[in-house]
């Protein structure tokens, strides 16, 4: 074999090798709760551009910056700083409630009315070499574009770049993470998230570099974010399960439904096999059983018929002597065994009748019908989550109890839609920009959960077509069942082909 075939073999295996790259989707779903953060200086008479980081919602109201983004706010009684998200029509005044710059960390709560989506931070340990990406604003993208003040405090696209993880070298004022995402001024405070869109750190600062030096750039750890927001009271989303891509969990998928279809096939073939084996052996003792009993009855006719003979013949005899009476007593019976055996010859079983033994044979020997799919389907379980078939980043995963009717109503208050994909509900709230398609099959005692973390425009847009759908009370007939599935239907077509999560549970009888 040459060289080169045994290079590309080798490329080729490589490749199989490789983990499934994450969704892009998780990135731009992170990126709706990345902010710009924005100083301006208010002298009562004129508004001037101080400068501007950028940050990341931990709640709806709450910010997480670095230090050295809003120290100069803090100095200042005639300076603001504007949180400007990355989808919508303005911004909101924050002010600053936590300030750490011994790990360059600080926590801000928006004064005006509003709600940013919060993003999830992952508490598990950085993979060496893992591929990571920052998010934020890089002010030398708004110098390249021209952008004035006013656009500026506009809602705009957060900027994202990726690189990759280099562990085991941090700052020496606090744990950092070195990486090789690009971050530009106006980054600081930024996200570095996973390939999953999890936060694992905060753009904090980067290496000079001066020549053809490569640069570098350090975030804040999660384990320093982890403390100063624990310290500030607050308590973020965190989701720890490793980072699977859905094309991953789909092949995994595909493989155990392979398997069990294959056991499933040899499970059946050898129930065909006992079947047959079960029947040829019936089949063989009601044969030995009829052809037992018509010999038993041929042979008990012609003992009888001998009988009738010798009775007839003892008749005749006594007759010749002149005991009439006697001869008519012996001739009386040899009439009777004479029909007896008739009767005997008549009684013996057909031939035709090893079938209806055989049937019979296999009847009383097959079990008893026990509780069968349908009668289980409705009930009470306790819906265990699976994470070998889930895809969890952003939620927090527990068990959840379902009490499932034949109608499709759930926990005695939510109906279920029916379609062809079987039963299912969308939720469309109004005060977070997710979308979730909630299946059951009462088949399988399967529950999945879809989430889908939309844009600002597809949340609007998947919320009118909700507002078009009547959702029927519990316990709708069929007929409701289908009609109210074929509304959900309009809604799902709105959503992206593949969710953001996935989450399965296996369900149980309480």
């Amino acid at each position: 074999m040459s060289l080169l075939v045994r290079l590309l073999i080798a490329l080729a295996a490589f490749a199989v090798a490789l983990p499934a790259c994450a969704e892009s989707a998780d990135i731009a779903a992170a990126s709706r709760g990345v902010v710009r953060v924005v100083l301006v200086a208010n002298d009562g008479q004129t508004i001037q551009y101080v400068g501007h980081g950028s940050g990341f919602a931990v709640s709806p109201t709450l910010v997480v910056t670095n230090a050295h983004v809003v120290a100069a706010a803090r100095d200042s009684d005639t300076m603001m700083i504007g949180v400007v998200p990355s989808e919508g029509s303005s911004g909101y005044l924050a002010k600053v409630v936590a300030y750490s710059p011994r790990n360059d960390l600080a926590l801000l709560r928006l004064i005006d009315k509003g709600s940013i989506p919060a993003l999830t931070l992952f508490p598990g340990a950085v993979e060496d070499g893992g591929e990571v990406y920052a998010v934020g604003y890089p002010g030398n993208v708004d110098l390249a574009q021209g952008l004035s003040l006013a656009e500026i405090v506009e809602p705009q696209s957060a900027v994202k770049t990726r690189g990759y993880v280099s562990s085991g070298r941090s700052s020496r004022q606090f744990e950092t993470l070195l990486h090789t995402a690009p971050v530009g001024s106006g980054n600081s405070g930024g996200p570095l998230l996973d390939s999953c869109g999890r936060v694992i750190g905060v753009n904090s600062f980067g290496t000079l570099s001066e020549g053809a030096d490569s640069e570098f750039y350090f975030a804040v750890s999660l384990r320093e974010l982890a403390g100063f927001l624990r310290e500030a009271g607050v308590t973020p989303r965190i989701a720890g399960m490793p980072c699977r891509s859905l094309a991953e969990l789909d092949r995994a998928d595909s493989q155990r439904l392979a398997s069990e279809q294959a056991l499933s096939d040899a499970q059946a073939r050898r129930q065909t096999a006992a079947s047959d084996k079960a029947r040829a052996d019936a089949q063989r003792r009601a044969e030995l059983e009829v052809i037992a009993e018509r010999e038993n009855g041929l042979a008990l006719a012609a003992l009888l018929l001998v009988a009738a003979l010798a009775a007839g013949g003892t008749a005749l005899v006594i007759e010749q002597r002149g005991e009439r009476r006697k001869a008519l007593i012996a001739g009386g019976a040899g009439i009777a065994l004479l029909f007896v055996a008739i009767v005997a010859w008549l009684l013996r079983p057909p031939l035709d009748s090893i079938d209806e033994r055989t049937a019979a044979s296999l009847s009383a020997g097959s079990p008893q019908p026990g509780v069968t799919g349908s009668q289980v389907a409705a009930g009470s379980f306790v819906c265990v989550f699976d994470p070998e078939r889930s895809r969890a980043t952003v939620s927090e995963v527990a068990d959840v109890p379902l009490a499932w009717s034949a109608t499709g109503c759930v926990n005695g208050r939510t109906q279920y839609g029916l379609a062809n994909d079987g039963w299912s509900r969308v939720l469309v709230p109004n005060d977070e920009a997710t979308v979730s398609v909630n299946r059951y099959d009462p088949a399988t005692r399967t529950y999945r959960v879809e989430r889908f973390l939309l844009s600002l425009e597809a949340m609007n847009a998947a919320r009118a077509a909700r507002s078009a759908v009547k959702a029927p009370t519990c316990e709708a007939d069929e007929a409701v069942a289908r009609d109210f599935g074929a509304g959900l239907e309009t809604i799902k077509s709105l959503l992206p082909p593949r969710p953001n999560e996935r989450l399965v549970y296996k369900c149980q009888p309480r």
